[in-house]
């Protein structure tokens, strides 16, 4: 399902405009990337969470030349997905 196929799939279930839908979509994707941008932690209980993880500087090594490189520090999204869907998922 992509994002068009998503907005109708909302506009079918909650009876709101096809343009309602597609705001409230584009809102909740810019207040989560803003948000985590930020440092904050979003969670909707049972569904996701969305966060910003840090990851420390490391030594890794090149598979081709095996050779020891230096892997700078940086931050990363992070997505977890909530025990109801899961759940659901499962069956």
């Amino acid at each position: 399902m992509n994002k068009a196929e998503l907005v109708d799939a909302i506009v079918a279930e909650c009876g709101a405009t096809k343009a309602a839908a597609t705001d409230f979509l584009r809102a909740f994707e810019d207040v989560v990337v803003e948000n985590v941008a930020k440092g904050e932690k979003i969670v909707l209980s049972g569904f996701l969470s969305f966060e910003r993880v840090e990851r420390k500087a490391r030594t890794a090594r090149n598979p081709q030349t095996g050779e020891a490189i230096q892997v700078a520090a940086s931050r990363a999204p992070k997505v977890s997905i909530g025990s109801t869907f899961k759940k659901a998922v499962k069956g």
